[in-house]
């Protein structure tokens, strides 16, 4: 299954590459053994990139379930003032080109918030990456009144972010909402009350993994 956001990439590569093989028609015939490869590769890549496998997310809202595919990269205690307005643990995953970069909610509950801020792209990784690369926040309020905030970063090659979301949507953890395309960060806040299951250096599966449990 392919993500439908990266259909118009695939179009424009798979159409480039058929007129670069209409051209190549009128050359020696040399040079297609050295294009042809070429191309199939390129094709072969953008449509790896865009894979969208299903997942089998579990059936517990009380879950924080990965947003992404990826490799955890930094936990540690931040204060959010921007919408859970209290002291929180960042949970941080760095997803590289080779990733699926499809991402899905990590909580059950009503978003109430959303701000896209443009900005830099410095490397995903970085620490400063959540304050100046471009980004979108969300806020959302699980049924239990507890709030939390997650966050699509650009990272160097990442430069364009796309969510299907808006201010009053009801979200299902595990539901597809949007995608980063070729390499980004995706951040969690997470209240006290959650007990984080995961350490830096883990790898997550997004609608799958279990990042942590509100207690």
């Amino acid at each position: 299954m392919l993500a439908k956001e990266g259909i118009s990439t695939i179009l424009v590569v798979f159409g480039f590459s058929l007129l670069v093989i209409f051209a190549v028609s009128f050359a020696p015939v040399w040079l297609g053994y050295v294009v042809y490869p070429i191309l199939a590769v390129l094709c072969g890549l953008v449509l790896f990139f865009f894979r969208d496998p299903d997942r089998n997310t579990p059936d517990d809202d009380s879950l924080i379930i990965s947003p992404a595919d990826g490799t955890v990269v930094l936990i540690q205690d931040v204060k959010e003032d921007e919408y859970v307005g209290e002291e929180v643990t960042q949970v941080s995953i760095f997803l590289s080109p080779l990733n699926v970069h499809v991402n899905r909610n990590p909580i059950t509950g009503l978003l109430e918030y959303i701000k896209y801020y443009p900005g830099k792209y410095l490397m995903a990784w970085e620490d400063h990456a959540s304050e100046m690369n471009e980004r979108a926040h969300f806020g959302v309020t699980h049924p239990s009144g507890m709030k939390m905030m997650f966050k699509q970063i650009t990272g160097f090659m990442a430069r364009r972010i796309v969510y299907n979301l808006e201010e009053g949507d009801q979200l299902k953890a595990g539901e597809r909402f949007g995608i980063m395309k070729f390499g980004s960060r995706m951040d969690l806040l997470l209240p006290k009350k959650v007990k984080i299951n995961v350490k830096i250096g883990d790898k997550t599966v997004a609608g799958e993994s279990i990042i942590g449990k509100i207690q």
